[in-house]
């Protein structure tokens, strides 16, 4: 099986470097409206420069799976805005794609918390859609059609059982682009495994595996039970199966995210990992990023020099 590592949105190594520049709303406003696309448009530009600098820092590294901020573009959801920014930056983001392709490497989004699908006030429920809708327009706009949106599952109003009918319900009158971006993670509050891995299998979207918080939310389930099924939610992608790896801060069930993965966290779930012999993608959630990144491939070479490794982020076991 080959394992490569990822890292989610921010650069730490890069210092000063943030393709995450906003305006917030009040300011716009204030501003004249000759000044507001401008303004507008330059931020976003400045993102973008970014985002070209930490995808070159990413390839220059042999790094091939990266999440994008959700804050590339500002105010690109907002229902009063409306800016057209698809017209103004489609050139800038063809060629963004163009360097992602180039280089086959992978990336994806996290829309904010405040996404949520099974909502039941409806303005949520289309405030959620626009904010996916800008998510799709950047795959779109980067002509990625691999581009995946990871979501949770959302409110448990009403019990988990109507909360789960709910957003296969609210799932289904989605666009059809959206479903077909989006994926879904087990939490570690409310939704186990078990209650992620029913709702892909019902809607057939595939099923990214959180261990954190499957540690903080057992449940007295055990992984190895369901891990291959989790897998086979990926088996109709083109992209391997992609996790999420991170540690606790303080104890074991801490679900706040320590700055660094420890290795014996890996390795733990790395036993997991090869049952499936399938090929794997890990995405590192420290709060460190990319320096977590690097710190664990230290570890696990330090730990285990046999390991072969086909690059610098790249095993195979």
């Amino acid at each position: 099986m080959i394992i490569r590592f990822g890292y989610v949105a921010l650069a730490l190594n890069l210092e000063g470097t943030t393709s995450s520049g906003t305006i917030t709303y009040t300011r716009f406003k204030k501003m004249s409206e000759e000044e507001k696309i401008e303004a507008l448009k330059r931020v976003s530009m400045k993102n973008i420069q970014a985002l070209k600098k930490i995808l070159k820092y990413n390839i220059d590294n042999q790094i091939h799976f990266y999440r994008l901020t959700s804050k590339l573009i500002p105010l690109a959801s907002h229902p009063d805005v409306n800016w057209p920014y698809i017209n103004l930056l489609s050139r800038e983001y063809e060629e963004i794609g163009q360097l992602i392709k180039q280089h086959q490497l992978r990336v994806d989004t996290h829309p904010d918390h405040f996404n949520v699908i099974n909502s039941l006030k409806q303005g949520v429920f289309e405030a959620t859609q626009r904010e996916l809708m800008y998510h799709h327009h950047i795959f779109e706009m980067m002509q990625y059609d691999q581009g995946k949106m990871v979501l949770h599952l959302g409110s448990s109003t009403n019990g988990k059982k109507e909360s789960v009918n709910r957003f296969i319900n609210n799932f289904k009158k989605l666009p059809q682009v959206l479903q077909d971006r989006i994926i879904l993670e087990n939490d570690d509050k409310t939704y186990n495994i078990e209650d992620i891995l029913a709702v892909c299998q019902k809607l057939k979207i595939p099923m990214v595996l959180d261990y954190h918080h499957y540690v903080c939310k057992k449940d007295e389930l055990k992984l190895e039970d369901h891990i291959q099924n989790i897998f086979d939610t990926w088996q109709h992608e083109s992209l391997p199966v992609k996790v999420h790896l991170s540690g606790p801060k303080d104890g074991p069930c801490d679900r706040k995210h320590a700055d660094y993965v420890e290795p014996e966290i890996f390795f733990d779930f790395l036993d997991y990992l090869q049952s499936t012999k399938r090929d794997v993608d890990i995405m590192i959630e420290s709060k460190q990023k990319d320096r977590a990144l690097f710190k664990l491939i230290k570890d696990i070479k330090a730990i285990q020099p046999q390991i072969q490794w086909m690059d610098e982020t790249t095993m195979k076991i």
